[in-house]
């Protein structure tokens, strides 16, 4: 504490001796106070004091300050004891105050002269910056959109994609060529055709009529095997056959069949480096992924690849053929079909060729009905028409009719299913039977007849060459039963 003069210093240094006397006689009156009967009370006001951190003088100087209740005076319960008995020395906090001050402003002008030489600046500094840059990042982790990059594409040895480009090159395009013969005039204004001798010049010329696909599914000394549908090579005077990489060559007929659609071609193997394996399609179910490989529109979009599943097996499609109306048992797919798809194959995701296609439902309003015909259904038939040149089903020898193409005066009255007797071959089965034109057909064996697409079916699926089979016949509007031993003829039924 700082004095102005020295009088100040020797006033203060007699209010410290009149504060000694005067706590001399304080500690007497304490001594007598021990000796009544109000120690109790004392305590209570000895704690309050008790509390204060001072030296000696400044306890007793409390003391004589504090108002000693009376005996009949109730102290103040609980926690309130302690404040309602305490009185802060004002010299002293007033004193302390000062020093407080006075360390402060010491405090801050070292720190101050300290601070700008140490490195601890920089360090905040940091520590605000990182703190700044970690919450904005977890801030843009949980909220902003990540940048979208193309990741690589892994090669997979068995992926489709790999699958498809190693079938595609035993998928052919197959261009049908047709003779025809133009009408020339000569120069009188006469019309003549190509054919006539007298004719000027030759008008007959090759033209391209259709187009379809086919599947190179056979190597065999010096020659390979097509397969394709009937209707993409019926009436051709050329086949030529387009392969995956462009080179081009004429194929020649090894047989057709009409009913079934189908037909095998061959070709020089020299140009041929991969050929298809076929996979058995009893084993398809409806949901079993496939895809459609062939030349949509013709040979600018030549294997072409569509995608889709088995939306249904063993479908029956009646089709019109150059042979007779047939019921044909197809696979029903989704996969997009278009014309020159014809003869294509349908294959599963192991690359097997489990179906041909062959048709497709394209009406306004209709999408996604395909039809390829089952290798179980088709197996055969190849094999045959590699072997033989053509199929060699049971005949019976008779042109049919369905009933509703008849009027209904012809027919007897009771008669409302079947099918009638259009001619008859003379060397046929059924002419040595005794069959009549006019004749009804109701039945065979007991099975009931309804049209001649179901006689076809039973014929050709339920009758083996040689077999006997008994007729339910109508004549003149009597019912009969004929009975007829079936040879074997590939031409009429």
């Amino acid at each position: 504490m700082d004095f102005k003069n020295e009088n100040e210093f020797e006033n203060y240094q007699s209010n410290s001796s009149e504060k000694n006397d005067n706590t001399q006689s304080e500690d007497i009156s304490l001594e007598k106070l021990k000796d009544e009967s109000h120690l109790d009370n004392l305590v209570n006001a000895v704690d309050a004091t008790f509390s204060l951190e001072s030296n000696k003088h400044s306890e007793t100087k409390d003391i004589k300050e504090t108002r000693i209740p009376d005996e009949n005076t109730v102290p103040p319960v609980g926690g309130s004891t302690r404040s309602n008995y305490q009185l802060q020395p004002k010299k002293r906090a007033v004193k302390g105050f000062v020093s407080t001050i006075a360390a402060g402003v010491i405090g801050s002008v070292i720190t101050l002269a300290v601070l700008p030489h140490t490195d601890y600046m920089n360090y905040f500094n940091q520590n605000s910056q990182t703190g700044v840059v970690s919450s904005s990042n977890s801030i843009n982790s949980n909220t902003a959109v990540k940048t979208v990059t193309a990741q690589p594409t892994a090669v997979s040895t068995n992926s489709v994609a790999d699958t498809v480009e190693q079938l595609s090159k035993a998928i052919v395009g197959i261009v049908n060529y047709q003779q025809q013969q133009q009408q020339t005039t000569d120069i009188w204004g006469d019309s003549f055709s190509g054919s006539d001798s007298n004719s000027n010049s030759n008008t007959s010329e090759s033209v391209e009529s259709g187009s379809g696909s086919g599947v190179i599914f056979q190597k065999n000394n010096g020659t390979a095997y097509i397969v394709t549908n009937n209707h993409v090579v019926e009436g051709a005077s050329k086949l030529e056959i387009s392969l995956y990489n462009g080179q081009k060559t004429t194929a020649q007929v090894v047989g057709t069949d009409a009913l079934t659609d189908l037909a095998v071609l061959k070709i020089d193997a020299k140009y041929v480096t991969t050929t298809a394996n076929f996979g058995d399609s009893s084993k398809l179910r409806p949901g079993d992924q496939v895809y459609a490989i062939g030349n949509p529109l013709g040979t600018d979009l030549s294997r072409t690849v569509t995608q889709g599943i088995i939306s249904a097996t063993n479908r029956t499609i009646s089709v019109s053929t150059s042979a007779g109306d047939w019921d044909t048992n197809v696979i029903q797919t989704d996969a997009a079909i278009n014309p020159g798809n014809s003869g294509g194959a349908l294959i599963n995701t192991q690359g097997q060729v489990i179906g041909i296609n062959s048709l497709k439902i394209s009406e306004t309003g209709v999408e996604g009905l395909g039809f390829a015909i089952p290798s179980d259904d088709f197996i055969p038939i190849v094999n045959q028409l590699i072997k033989y040149g053509k199929i060699n089903r049971p005949y019976l020898g008779v042109g049919l009719e369905d009933l509703d193409q008849v009027p209904q005066m012809y027919l007897p009255e009771n008669v409302t299913k079947g099918v009638i007797v259009m001619n008859i071959d003379s060397n046929s089965a059924a002419a040595k039977a005794g069959f009549e034109a006019k004749d009804i057909i109701v039945s065979m064996n007991g099975t009931q007849i309804a049209n001649s697409s179901e006689l076809r079916k039973y014929l050709y699926t339920k009758v083996q060459i040689g077999d006997t089979i008994k007729f339910g016949i109508y004549r003149d509007g009597k019912q009969m039963t004929l009975t007829a031993k079936i040879t074997a003829n590939s031409e009429g039924n």
